[in-house]
Order: C-alpha cells, then structure tokens, then sequence
C-alpha cells in the first residue's frame, strides 16, 4: 500500500517533480470569476477543520452520524435563511449543472401528463440547454425564446410561448457571459396566475452568476426552484444546492438511498456543504458597490483610451462583476492569449465552452455577428480585485489591443502588397 505522501508522484508519473508548480500555472491576476472563484481563506479552513473532524455518515444513528447530519442541517439552515427559504426547501447538490439537472428533469417527469411543453431561452448555460434537448428526445416538446439586442428577456415573448401543456418555464437569474438581470420576478407573475387558472405550471431560474454578486429573495423573486453552485462564490468545486419550494413536484433523477428528503440519493457531502454555508456567510458580509465602481472605471477608462469598443449588454441591468466587451479589429482569443501571457486571466466566454471552435451562443443570440462574437472578451471581477489591480488590467488591455491591431493592420498590409 502507498503511502500518501506517495501518491502525487503516481499521479504526475510521466514527469519530473520539477515539470510542475503551482505559480508557474497561477496568473498575477484573476479577472475570471464567472468561470470560478479560488477558496477564501476563512471557506478553507472551516473545509479543512471540516474534512478532519466531520467523518460521520450523516445516515448514521451513532455519535458520529449525528453529529455530521447537526452540521448539515446548520449549514441547510444558514443556506435556507440567505435567500428566505425553509430548510426543508434546500437539497444539496454536486453544482450547478446537476441542481439544473435536478430541476428540469425532476419537474417535468414528475408532473402527470402525456403532452409536456417547456419554454427557456437562446441564452441560458449549457447544463439548461442540453437538458431541454434531452427531453426532446423524450417526448418533451421545447421553445427557446431570443433576447433583445441588450441581452434581456422579453416578458412577453416567453408568455406567447406558453401553451396549456406547458409545465415549466426555466430562465436564469443573470447571464454568465455579459452579466445582465433578467426579469425573473415578472415571469413569476405571469406563472402565478396561470397556476391560479388551474394550469400546473412552475419556474425555474438559473442562479449561479447572481447569488453571491446581488441579492437573492426566492420569495421576492417568486421561483419555484433555483439552482446555486459553490465555486462561484469562494467555496469548493463540487458542492451547490437547488431551492425547492414546498408542494413544487420533483422526482430525483438518481436512485440510491432515501438522501435529502428523497430528492438526491446519495451521501451527502457535509465538508463541502459547511463550506458553502462558510462561504454564504462571507458573500452576505460583502459589498458588491466597490466591485461595480471598479468594474465601471475599468469599462471607462478601457473606451476612452481606444476606439471601436462597446459593452455587449445593457449597461444598467448587470451583475456588478461583470463586463464584457467588444473590441472591434482584434480576436477575442488572441486578447485572452496576449492578457495571459501578461499575468492576467480573463475569458473569451463560458468556461463550459472553452475548446470550442464556435461563437458565443448568447452574443449571437443578442444580434452581434459571428465577428463581433468572436472579438468579445469577458471580464468578470472578484471581492479580492482592487484598484491597483484594475489599474494594471486597464494598461494591458489597452497596451495588447493595441498591439494586437497593428499586428493585424500590418498583416493585411503586407497581404495587400
């Protein structure tokens, strides 16, 4: 048996212990927290006090056992309290993708009925996308409603689109690529009062870009189910949570034990699950008014230093982290490569998407050309930036735009000759 100090040397064995380091993988700076965060120091050691301490199986009836499952519900609880809910409404999930998964399968198979509809947007992740294009192989019939050119939804589009086998209406609380709020609240109306007609019909909305950045009130907002994930907000990769409201249908999508109320088989995950409360606790202590500033200085300063450049999304109705920019004459993915070679970390896109030879899904969905798309760049901020940082990120991007432009002018010169 291997000990494990041993075990890295297994891992990596077709390299020298001097082939890798963490620094020489780490950006000096990291402006790409739509695609994931790094653990906050106060979320690593409640995890690491947590993975040592908390060796229970929360199923268990001894000591151990219970003393896992009082540190679960502590964390449900603290969970459930953030965005208003009941801890009866919280099930803990391994992320986003399966707490969208959860949800939109969970609802629709278990809602009777031979003929089912669903209607969500050109816009949403790819975790809601390829689940209404397997339910389609299923029988499901599904609408996919398009933005305005600010990349919002329209309201009345998406009621249009609703037929009496609708069962399920899925729009995420803000865009993961430009950032911008959706009138999630207004479709909630509009869903209430078909469920009062008599029509069993339910909302999701997709909230792992806003919870952590604004404000999240499952009761103000009037969801039926909303899906969080961790590693957006400073705490683990593979741990997240969906919000059910109570009397919502949901069949789980697993099979296994009779784990969080029969709604997701399988041990619960309780290190991670305090992890994530940790992290719940320090976005509550946080303020997103010092991101924007510094995310609008960022913007101003980039545009009144080089021309041809716009923000992909309306400018007032966004996520306080995030811009995404049109840079007009440059490619997206040679900025990013320039950026990175700098120290800096920034995106193209989606993380779900990277390796992908295509152009954003939602910028082409909000009017911008296969061009336009592809000379896009996100920018999404964290509560660890600050002014110097933004100051530093401002100088290279103008700097690499800049080069990157007369690299291209050059080139077609000599083409032209």
């Amino acid at each position: 048996m291997r000990s494990g100090a041993e075990l890295p040397h297994l891992v990596l064995s077709t390299h020298s212990a001097s082939d890798f380091s963490a620094q020489q993988f780490m950006p000096s700076l990291y402006f790409d927290h739509n695609a994931t965060t790094f653990l906050a120091p106060e979320v690593a050691e409640a995890y690491a006090t947590a993975l040592k301490e908390v060796h229970g199986n929360a199923s268990s009836v001894h000591r151990a056992g219970q003393f896992a499952r009082q540190q679960l519900e502590m964390s449900r609880r603290l969970l459930a309290e953030s965005w208003n809910a009941f801890p009866q409404e919280v099930v803990f999930t391994s992320g986003g993708t399966e707490s969208n998964n959860l949800a939109l399968f969970g609802l629709v198979r278990a809602v009777p009925g031979e003929r089912k509809h669903v209607v969500t947007t050109a816009i949403e992740h790819p975790s809601i996308l390829e689940c209404c294009r397997q339910l389609e192989r299923e029988g499901v019939t599904a609408s996919y409603t398009g933005v305005t050119g600010g990349g919002v939804v329209d309201t009345e589009a998406i009621r249009r689109e609703i037929r009496p086998e609708t069962v399920l209406v899925s729009v995420m609380h803000a865009n993961n690529e430009t950032g911008v709020i959706q009138p999630v609240a207004e479709l909630a109306s509009v869903v209430r009062g078909l469920r009062r007609a008599g029509q069993q019909i339910f909302l999701h909305s997709d909230g792992v870009q806003a919870f952590g950045k604004i404000g999240v009130d499952v009761q103000e907002l009037g969801v039926d189910l909303y899906s969080i994930s961790g590693h957006k907000i400073f705490a683990p990769k593979g741990i997240g949570a969906l919000f059910v409201r109570k009397g919502t249908p949901l069949k789980g999508i697993q099979y296994g034990g009779r784990h969080e109320r029969e709604r997701r088989a399988g041990t619960e995950n309780v290190p991670a699950a305090i992890a994530l409360a940790t992290a719940v606790k320090l976005a509550q202590e946080s303020s997103s008014r010092e991101l924007q500033l510094l995310r609008d200085r960022f913007e101003s300063e980039a545009m009144a230093a080089l021309d041809e450049v716009e923000v992909n999304g309306v400018r007032d109705k966004r996520l306080p982290n995030t811009s995404n920019l049109l840079f007009r004459g440059v490619s997206g993915e040679a900025l990013v490569i320039a950026l990175d070679m700098k120290g800096i970390a920034v995106s193209s896109g989606s993380a779900c998407s990277s390796g992908s030879v295509e152009p954003s899904h939602v910028l082409l969905a909000m009017g911008r050309t296969m061009d336009e798309a592809r000379s896009s760049v996100r920018f999404s901020l964290g509560r660890y930036n600050g002014s110097e940082e933004i100051d530093s990120l401002t100088r290279a991007t103008v700097s690499s735009v800049g080069q990157l432009r007369r690299s291209v002018k050059k080139e077609r010169s000599f083409v032209t000759v």
